[in-house]
């Protein structure tokens, strides 16, 4: 038996937020300060989809991550980076995930989220022609979680694992809310970043500032 003595006041308040269509509760001392409690303990984050709202962790838990399809391939070695789901495709997932009211607002994060593909074309310089560079890597994935901020429509986090130029050395893991919020994690090559990307996988939903345990600096 809990020895907390607002155990049981606070478990009310989570059935009361699960429940709410909202996610409110009365605006009472004795249910706004379990709301200060419930955030404190990670056990309720502010809800994207509703001003004022929260949403339970343990709901969260029930939504599924996005990410490439064929991630599992990259990581055996079995493909190229080039090969993964483009992110248009991994942002389409996700978008018919949501409730069909909730779409539209996510349609409108696209270009943020999934990012313009940057075509590479070969330079000339005087008369000789040099070859196009290859794209670097940048893969999206998104998870259930918030930050500073709320996340995307639905209670997403957004991230992408990227190379941020040719030194293969130059690899990272990135991770934002809606707004400014942002953790990132630089990793020494591609394997040290799909396997933080799976530690954050397995770890969501979580509130962004938990990342400092697995190696992630606050921005």
């Amino acid at each position: 038996m809990s020895q907390d003595p607002n155990a049981h006041f606070d478990s009310t308040v989570l059935e009361m937020i699960e429940h709410s269509p909202v996610g409110a509760v009365p605006a009472t001392p004795s249910y706004q300060d379990a709301i200060v409690r419930l955030r404190a303990s990670h056990k309720i984050y502010a809800d994207a989809d509703h001003k004022d709202g929260h949403v339970t962790a343990r709901s969260l838990a029930r939504l599924r991550n996005f990410h490439a399809g064929n991630l599992d391939s990259l990581v055996a070695g079995t493909i190229l980076p080039e090969a993964l789901e483009p992110n248009s495709g991994i942002f389409d997932r996700y978008v018919q995930s949501l409730p069909p009211d909730r779409r539209a607002r996510a349609e409108g994060l696209r270009i943020r989220v999934a990012g313009r593909h940057i075509l590479h074309r070969a330079r000339h310089v005087g008369a000789e022609k040099v070859p196009a560079a290859h794209d670097l890597t940048h893969t999206l994935f998104l998870v259930p979680g918030t930050g500073p901020h709320p996340g995307l429509p639905g209670n997403y986090l957004y991230g992408s694992v990227l190379q941020a130029s040719a030194d293969p050395g130059s690899w990272a893991v990135q991770i934002h809310d809606n707004d400014d919020g942002a953790a990132v994690f630089a990793a020494g090559g591609m394997p040290s970043a799909l396997a933080k990307l799976q530690e954050v996988l397995e770890s969501a939903p979580f509130n962004m500032n938990e990342l400092e345990g697995l190696g992630f600096r606050i921005v």
